[in-house]
């Protein structure tokens, strides 16, 4: 009969060697990029920009970035590489909130030299708090750090190993994922203007127009955060635009009094951003023919790859730039649009589709 110290020290070297495998294997194939870029013959699988965007940034090949929220998740990389002969991956936070992004441009600028951002500036990141959101929101801090000794938490996990790495394996070797549409949810997704106005709950009344300066301590700050970015990286070519919301968004940010002070955070930005030789600004919240189509939108803010397409043609184009002489009359032109919006086009829109 086995004497019960055999059998603690054959459980105990079983137990160790079976964490050893665990761990082996996890850092090996390294789904979550914490380690190493994809080893040869397996493909970037990126779908959880929460867990994948940090391990990329450090360990990826790449000269440049698309940076922004959720509506920047669409575009696919290979349509810069082939417009700007760069190497793009992508730098995606939800909601876009400046110091947010700027967290990921300074890991990406560690040990990258970029020739590009590609920068969404989202409205509400103009206004938004000037503090990294990622450990009140709950993201895995153990990924974004560089201590090793918390990496339990990944190597040791029980989803990691059971779903997370088979999905990676299988989307490597079955079907024909394309590693350009890192975190892409556009083709899970329904749009059309029945979906975007079911979604849109519409302030039954309309509040005052705020003071356009009522975010003015917020806005100093996230400026200040766009432009040190800028200065500290003069050899990067920063490409800021603006991606065009829905007319549901300018109907909402009138009624709820809070548009002036959208157009003025706007205009406090681009004017300060302007004063950089390495920045280009472009402007596409004016475009009517696609804000008015609520096809192209699943709510508010979210638009169809179409539209990511459409804005990649013309960022690669140079179209729609915005510069000292012209950026005031564009952003004035958008107050009045939204004005005609409000007056006559989400009217009509609200009622074909029976709103």
């Amino acid at each position: 009969m086995i004497s019960e110290t055999k059998f603690l020290k054959s459980f105990f070297i079983r137990t160790v060697i079976l964490l050893v495998a665990v761990i082996g294997t996890v850092v090996l194939f390294d789904p979550f990029y914490q380690y190493h870029k994809p080893l040869p013959g397996l493909k970037a699988v990126l779908t959880d920009k929460e867990y994948q965007c940090v391990g990329t940034l450090r360990n990826f090949d790449y000269d440049a970035l698309i940076v922004g929220s959720s509506v920047c998740e669409n575009y696919n990389n290979h349509w810069f590489d082939e417009g700007f002969d760069c190497q793009t991956i992508k730098a995606i936070r939800s909601y876009g909130a400046t110091a947010d992004l700027k967290v990921l441009l300074d890991i990406a600028f560690e040990e990258h030299e970029l020739s590009y951002v590609f920068y969404n500036i989202d409205p509400s990141s103009l206004s938004a708090s000037d503090e990294p959101t990622y450990v009140s929101t709950g993201c895995p801090m153990y990924l974004y750090d560089k201590n090793h000794f918390n990496d339990y938490q990944y190597t040791l996990n029980k989803d990691v190993l059971m779903e997370k790495l088979p999905y990676m394996l299988a989307f490597s070797f079955i079907g024909d994922y394309d590693e350009g549409d890192s975190y892409n949810w556009a083709q899970w997704k329904y749009f059309g203007a029945d979906l975007a106005t079911g979604m849109y709950a519409r302030k039954p009344t309309i509040s005052e127009m705020h003071p356009e300066t009522m975010n003015e301590e917020a806005l100093a700050k996230n400026i200040a955060l766009l432009t040190s970015m800028v200065e500290e990286h003069p050899e990067t070519t920063f490409k800021f635009f603006f991606s065009p919301y829905s007319m549901l968004w300018w109907d909402n940010a009138y009624r709820t009094g809070e548009r002036d002070a959208v157009i003025y955070n706007e205009k406090q930005a681009v004017k300060a951003l302007l004063a950089y030789d390495n920045v280009e600004i472009y402007y596409y919240q004016d475009a009517k023919e696609i804000i008015t189509n609520l096809d192209l939108y699943m709510d508010m803010i979210h638009f169809s790859k179409d539209i990511n397409y459409w804005i990649y043609d013309k960022l690669a184009k140079g179209e729609d730039r915005l510069t000292v002489d012209n950026y005031e009359e564009r952003l004035e032109g958008m107050r009045t649009l939204s004005q005609e919006i409000v007056e006559t086009e989400i009217q009509r829109s609200l009622s074909s589709t029976g709103q």
